[in-house]
């Protein structure tokens, strides 16, 4: 069962982060956190010129909220927010935004990294990069990037 006042999405729209952040918002909490993962140019040396990624949507939705709740069950969350987003980003678009509010900080925080650091381990979200060259690759989470021929 999700909690009413959580919020999860999925979804080829661009992410509103002000929008996340107000729906974490209360008077209950003295502690939000957002945190914002955006597509960036450079892993290391490998140049990205765009990144697309696609989903599992039931799957990762479903897995989304199981580590909304999982969240809950280890802090003293007031509500949480989580969004990803699915197709071609360009440099510099959000593809990912966390927000947790709680009445202290620590517990937003480690809140917000817990789902973050999950999200990126168990929910069936793949990204393929794409280089200067045209090229692309399907990039594992756990890989570490791949050279352009």
């Amino acid at each position: 069962m999700s909690v009413a006042m959580d919020q999860v999405r999925l979804s080829a729209d661009p992410i509103d982060h002000a929008r996340v952040l107000d729906e974490v918002r209360t008077s209950a909490a003295g502690a939000v956190v957002l945190f914002l993962g955006t597509v960036r140019e450079f892993t290391g040396d490998v140049q990205t010129v765009r990144m697309e990624y696609d989903a599992y949507t039931d799957m990762a939705v479903a897995k989304l909220w199981e580590l909304a709740r999982e969240t809950r069950a280890r802090w003293p969350v007031a509500k949480i927010s989580v969004q990803h987003r699915t197709g071609l980003l360009e440099l510099g678009e959000v593809s990912v935004a966390v927000a947790v509010s709680s009445a202290h900080r620590q517990d937003a925080f480690e809140a917000g990294r817990h789902l973050i650091d999950r999200l990126k381990e168990v929910v069936p979200i793949w990204k393929k990069e794409h280089f200067p060259d045209g090229s692309t690759d399907w990039i594992h989470p756990d890989a570490p990037p791949v050279q352009p021929e």
